[in-house]
């Protein structure tokens, strides 16, 4: 075994351009950064670790250890590097695994773990990328840089991966050139005759397959690979050869015994798969397919058989099948390999279909305040007339002066007396957000001793303050691109006219409900693409034609991730409102106009948002749970 080299001489600038993904040499061995330490020695810690972008959208991983020159191993595998240094320490606030992807570097895992007396640092990454590893005192320093294209440098063609070579001929023949890719690569070779002539060519580091199909696209030719043989010749050729080959084929399919086979399903319909084996279905008795035995079209039992003979049908024009539902077969009589592809198709599309719990939550918060302000004032009084007969009352209506029962003008009855009459009559109004409240009041009342003149003051004041909030949450559960309604309410009845009867009525009813109607899509990246709509219905205010119904609702199209909550829609109300109703003049008095007038003020928020939560039951024992 080879002594290792110091850390200077072989990492100070170790590079490995891997296109694609990366890929090692097959004969190097993993790079020592120095000499292994002494294992009597005490064992090294990392004292630090950090990650950072680096130049050039490169990924920089920076390690501190406690010794000097620590014997660090690193070497590809599969898409992520492996940096591991043996007899070292790793802390336990180190061993974590850290998401650095958006970084934007080629690494987009970094795990940080100890196995035994060796850390074990894993960078995991994405397309193509070369790395270099230093090292100078205690500070070991791993770079990954995204590959740098030479764009005058050849590049391999999609699918080529053979062995490089270079060529360089002139005026080779064609044959003799066909030996030479032979001679390189193993494998045998069959020409056809009319392979002739000659080529000149100069290529330089292309893989060989690349090299051998761009000389076979220069003189018209096709390649087929059978094995390790390779069947050179022109490509009308081949594809006469082929032709010939399919008619024998269809030839032999046509004279081949037709079987038939039972496939039973445990999660689509056979009535689906029928659809999807033959393009379309047609009914019939078991009479329809004289090529099903006669067992299994009794055991068809008045199902559907179906034989067209459509592009779309994947069985062959021979092929027919028939289902069962009550058990969930299919019966299918075809060729055997007809019936082979049957089975995979059935394998691939029988399975348990996923299923998605969709949690909305509609809240509806209100906050309101309203103040109001009046007053009443009012005065009474008693004048005795010329006379001392007739008496006057002064207030804020006219009274009339009753007649005495002799019939002349004398002291008013009790029936036309009112003790106190307003004259400015602007209480406290009610407020909105407290209906059916009535305002506080504080009177006062002022009289002489002889109590024939009253002044009567009532301030009335309201002030309410109210918040609420409502939350429904509807959920439900539904397979992937189903539909799916919940809906919970009242049907409001309505009086109409009866069509067709004079004078009649008829009740009908419209619905006022909380409705979630959703479609999910599970995407292949692991999200959820729901088609949704939510309303929330209630009973409005009364009308004439009967009660109003007050609706929201919100209907479109979001992706959301699997677990996550998105806000699909919200509206937000404010309203504000100020009333003043006063005497005129009086009311625009400074200071004492407040006693003719009332004042009311509302302030009125409402805000309705709704929450969408899907996730997707990943396991049927999930769904009991």
């Amino acid at each position: 075994m080879s002594p290792s080299l110091p850390a200077w001489a072989l990492l100070a600038c170790c590079t490995l351009a891997l296109p694609g993904h990366p890929v090692a040499a097959a004969e190097a061995p993993p790079a020592r950064a120095a000499e292994a330490a002494d294992p009597a020695t005490t064992p090294r810690q990392v004292q630090s670790l950090d990650f950072r972008r680096g130049p050039a959208a490169s990924g920089r991983l920076e390690l501190r250890l406690s010794a000097r020159e620590p014997a660090v191993e690193v070497r590809p595998e599969g898409r992520s590097l492996i940096v591991e240094i043996p007899q070292t320490q790793l802390p336990a606030a180190l061993r974590r695994v850290l998401d650095v992807g958006d970084l934007g570097s080629p690494v987009r895992l970094l795990r940080c773990e100890q196995r035994g007396d060796t850390v074990r640092l894993r960078l995991e990454t994405e397309g193509a990328w070369e790395h270099s590893v230093t090292q100078s005192e205690q500070l070991l320093v791993v770079e990954l840089r995204p590959q740098r294209v030479d764009p005058n440098k050849p590049l391999p063609g999609p699918g080529y991966s053979g062995e490089k070579l270079s060529l360089n001929f002139q005026s080779i023949e064609l044959r003799a050139l066909l030996q030479v890719f032979a001679d390189f690569t193993n494998l045998n070779l069959v020409a056809s005759d009319t392979v002739t002539g000659s080529v000149t060519l100069r290529l330089k580091d292309v893989p060989w397959d690349q090299a051998l199909d761009i000389v076979l696209q220069s003189k018209g030719l096709g390649l087929r690979r059978n094995g390790n043989v390779l069947s050179i010749a022109p490509k009308d050729e081949i594809a006469a050869r082929e032709k010939a080959d399919l008619e024998a084929r269809r030839q032999i399919q046509d004279l081949e015994p037709l079987r038939t086979q039972a496939f039973q399903l445990n999660y689509s319909k056979a009535e689906d798969l029928v659809r999807l084996l033959t393009g379309s279905t047609g009914r019939a008795g078991p009479a329809a397919a004289p090529a099903l035995p006669a067992a299994a079209a009794a055991a068809a039992g008045g199902g559907e058989l179906a034989h067209p003979s459509g592009s779309s049908r994947i069985l062959s024009p021979r092929g027919s099948v028939g289902y069962e539902l009550r058990t969930n077969q299919l019966f299918v009589t075809d060729v055997g390999a007809k019936l082979e592809e049957v089975g995979r198709i059935i394998g691939k599309v029988d399975i348990p279909v996923r299923q998605v719990v969709i949690e909305a939550r509609i809240v509806e918060a209100s906050d309101s305040f309203g103040r109001t302000l009046g007053v009443r004032l009012g005065g009474l009084g008693r004048v005795a007339a010329q006379g001392g007969s007739p008496q006057l009352q002064v207030g804020g209506s006219y009274l009339g002066v009753q007649p005495s029962p002799s019939g002349t003008l004398g002291a008013p009855t009790t029936a036309g007396y009112n003790q106190n009459l307003n004259f400015v009559n602007l209480p406290a109004a009610s407020l909105g957000n407290a209906p059916g409240v009535s305002a506080g009041t504080l009177a006062l009342s002022l009289f002489n001793q002889a109590a024939n003149r009253f002044l009567s003051l009532e301030i009335s004041a309201l002030e309410a303050e109210g918040k609420g909030k409502i939350v429904s949450s509807p959920r439900v559960v539904t397979a992937d691109q189903i539909k799916a309604t919940i809906r919970q309410g009242t049907q409001i009845p309505y009086q109409s006219a009866a069509p067709g009867a004079a004078g009649g009525t008829q009740v009908s009813f419209k619905d006022a409900v909380l409705k979630l109607e959703v479609t999910p899509q599970i995407t292949p990246e692991g999200g959820i693409l729901l088609d949704v709509d939510v309303s929330k219905d209630s009973r409005g205010q009364d009308t004439t034609a009967g009660p109003a119904i007050d609706t929201k609702q919100v209907r479109t199209q979001v992706l959301v991730e699997n677990g996550g909550t998105v806000v699909i829609g919200g509206i937000f109300e404010q309203q504000d409102t100020e009333n003043v109703n006063k005497v005129p003049v009086l009311g625009d008095l400074p200071g004492v106009g407040n006693l003719f007038k009332n004042r009311t003020r509302e302030t009125r928020k409402t805000e309705l948002l709704v929450f969408l939560t899907p996730k997707v039951i990943a396991e049927r024992s999930g769904w009991a749970q």
